[in-house]
């Protein structure tokens, strides 16, 4: 059953403190026009890391989300498994909320919304930022995969033949947002036609012409 208000699904937004912050804010963007319910969570560490790698305000990246819920606020819809979502994307994942999650010790609102999702049987997706990795964290990785979270580090598609930065995160974020089925109409996939934003103008009314004759 798709968890819905008002006929949209919901979705929690996880950013943690990790290098990577617009990835978070980037992802907010992109489901804004998508017919989803938002629920923002962000830790402190990632306020900071917010001021270190953007210019986007923490008041101006709260406003991208329907729902915000403080980090210390363990009594939030989020945290009880009752209140129904179809999944969270943790974006980015530190290596702290990484641990955290895969022992179940869960000492912020991040972490236990995570918790929440993997054992209600929902998908999680973590955007795990961080490298060269030890044992002991691919360990960890291997444990969460193991109790049905989805491992995603952002790792840049140069297939897609990125123009410049946003593009690239697009496309990540774009094939995230793929395992939950919402399609931001932004990833150029594999063996398909180039997005029309990318097709000269006679080219792209030439393939617009033949899927009208298909």
């Amino acid at each position: 059953m798709m968890a819905e208000v008002s006929g949209r699904p919901r979705l929690i937004v996880g950013i943690s403190g990790a290098s990577g912050v617009i990835y978070g804010a980037r992802l907010l963007e992109l489901l804004q026009p998508l017919a989803v319910e938002t629920h923002l969570v962000i830790t402190r560490a990632a306020e900071v890391t917010l001021a270190l790698e953007t210019d986007i305000k923490p008041a101006a990246l709260r406003s991208r989300a329907d729902f915000v819920h403080g980090i210390g606020d363990l009594a939030a819809p989020i945290s009880s498994g009752s209140f129904q979502t179809i999944g969270m994307i943790v974006a980015p994942c530190s290596i702290r909320s990484m641990a955290e999650i895969a022992t179940g010790v869960t000492t912020t609102l991040l972490s236990r919304a995570a918790d929440v999702v993997l054992k209600e049987r929902r998908r999680l997706v973590l955007l795990v930022r961080e490298t060269p990795l030890h044992t002991g964290h691919l360990r960890t990785l291997t444990a969460l995969s193991e109790m049905g979270a989805v491992i995603a580090p952002p790792v840049p598609a140069f297939y897609a033949k990125p123009q410049s930065l946003t593009e690239m995160i697009d496309q990540t974020l774009g094939r995230v947002l793929d395992l939950f089925n919402l399609d931001t109409g932004r990833v150029k996939r594999w063996g398909e036609p180039p997005l029309a934003e990318d097709q000269p103008p006679a080219a792209a009314n030439a393939h617009a012409t033949h899927q009208g004759r298909t």
